[in-house]
């Protein structure tokens, strides 16, 4: 379900440095791209959709040699930039330019303080607040057809056409409840290029049963999940088309040292053997005299005892008397796993930070510490210091 605003379709140098030029002056636009990384390690960008004033653009990158005249424009702090569920979309930036801009509005992060759903769709979103319905016929498309279906446009367009109306309605209830600054610190998380791209080291942490290795089997799967990790980035394939991580494991717990081992590793394709059976057997006879980064398993959740759950009772009232006033829903106001860190002494948990630990964060732990008491006034939940 598209408006009738005319689409401008960007797949020339000249009409992509016009935009760029139209849309400069703008102090907020609203961005959305499609994309695909099936068969690619990095995000394979296939369109760019933007609203900006009266403009509504799809801009082809495939098209193009570039689009940094657009980008510079983008990168331009000045510039709010409008995202739903932003974390997709970032990525393909960061790996374009290397970090993401910032000025950033999240309507997907932002809804919960205006009493939405956390995490809600966008779909529902723009169903809750402007009473529109999209289509999802083309959510599964192939992006890189060309020339695209004038109704896979259509689609695409949606995602900026309804966010950029969505985002004024959002800032001034933000705004009339005081709330615009609550989001600074989210915002700026959106920034970290850790969130991006994940230090290569770090990526044996991620493998299924690697709390069954120990010593030197350890020390091969942290030393070829690393190996995985910057050759797909390398030559920009999927970390499982290079080596499935079961493969990898069973490389790690039979450790072969030449390549004629290598062919009894079940799943260890030919043409891998032989492209990168040396580099394979050398990690792995690295790895026999190297000390494993130390496997920190968490540990197992231990339930509440009787007079701990009595306790989350209270601190669960203490929440739902505060949502209530602040109209925010109490699950996202003050998470359940949150109230539990509390009880058992864990003050390092989502609801100290952000606009959690502005709202009532600071109460909970005076209510914790004895700070304040609970009452019932008229047959309502009372906190007084």
């Amino acid at each position: 379900m598209s408006s009738d605003r005319t689409i401008e379709y960007i797949d020339t140098p000249d009409a992509l440095n016009k935009l760029a030029g139209a849309i400069a002056s703008e102090t907020w636009i609203a961005l959305d791209t499609e994309f695909l990384r099936e068969r690619t390690y990095r995000p394979e960008l296939c369109l760019l959709q933007i609203s900006a004033g009266d403009i509504l653009a799809c801009v082809d990158p495939l098209a193009l040699d570039n689009i940094d005249s657009l980008l510079d424009v983008i990168y331009q702090p000045s510039i709010t930039k409008v995202l739903h569920a932003a974390g997709q979309d970032l990525e393909i930036f960061y790996w374009l330019r290397g970090s993401v801009p910032d000025n950033l509005f999240d309507t997907q992060i932002a809804a919960p303080l205006l009493g939405y759903q956390e995490q809600i769709g966008y779909g529902n979103l723009v169903k809750e607040i402007l009473g529109v319905d999209l289509s999802k016929a083309h959510s599964r498309a192939d992006w890189t057809r060309r020339p695209l279906p004038a109704k896979q446009l259509d689609y695409a367009a949606d995602d900026v056409i309804y966010l950029a109306q969505m985002y004024p309605i959002m800032q001034q209830e933000l705004k009339s409840l005081g709330r615009q600054s609550w989001l600074d610190q989210d915002w700026k998380d959106l920034t970290d290029p850790d969130l991006y791209e994940k230090p290569a080291a770090q990526m044996w942490k991620k493998l299924r049963q690697i709390d069954k290795l120990k010593g030197p089997r350890l020390a091969t799967a942290q030393h070829l999940a690393e190996w995985r990790e910057l050759t797909a980035r390398d030559r920009n394939l999927p970390r499982s088309w290079l080596l499935k991580d079961d493969v990898l494991v069973d490389l790690a717990k039979q450790m072969p040292t030449d390549e004629e081992e290598l062919k009894h590793i079940r799943g260890l394709s030919d043409g891998l053997r032989r492209q990168h059976g040396s580099a394979i057997t050398a990690l792995i006879k690295k790895a026999r005299d190297t000390k494993p980064e130390d496997l920190i398993i968490p540990p197992r959740k231990v339930k509440l005892s009787a007079m701990q759950d009595a306790s989350l009772d209270v601190l669960s009232a203490v929440a739902k008397s505060h949502a209530a006033q602040l109209r925010i829903n109490p699950s996202i106001l003050a998470p359940r796993k949150s109230l539990e860190d509390l009880i058992k002494g864990n003050r390092d948990t989502s609801i100290m930070q952000g606009w959690r630990g502005q709202l009532i964060g600071k109460a909970i732990c005076q209510v914790l510490d004895g700070e304040r008491q609970l009452s019932f006034v008229d047959g309502e939940l009372t906190i007084t210091e």
